[in-house]
């Protein structure tokens, strides 16, 4: 072989090494790129499900001072309620005497 062919033959095979070397620095660039896509999308999912459960917590210590209230506004009108219901049985009590103390005088109950 003479000097040209040689020359064009190691042309060839530096452009083929230098094809095959940038190929493979564009898959690793690839991977990379991918790696840091996956990595930057998980860290903005745990983000995101740390902020909803706060909001759940929050949202938790709310309702629980709602039915805190809640209990004491209903214990609150049971203790109403009981003594509405004493004061009726001293009422119904109070009115069956003085019906008796009518009938004693000579009346007569209404």
């Amino acid at each position: 072989m003479d000097a040209a062919t040689l020359g064009a033959v190691g042309t060839i095979v530096v452009g083929l090494a230098a094809a095959i070397g940038a190929l493979i620095g564009k898959r690793g660039e690839n991977r990379a790129n991918y790696s840091g896509a996956v990595l930057g999308g998980y860290s903005s999912l745990v983000d995101n499900l740390q902020e909803e459960r706060n909001k759940a917590r929050e949202q938790i210590v709310e309702n629980e001072r709602l039915l805190a209230a809640a209990y004491a506004e209903l214990a609150s009108e049971r203790a109403d309620k009981a003594a509405l219901q004493a004061r009726i049985a001293e009422l119904t009590t109070e009115n069956a005497q003085l019906r008796e103390r009518i009938v004693e005088l000579g009346g007569q109950p209404t």
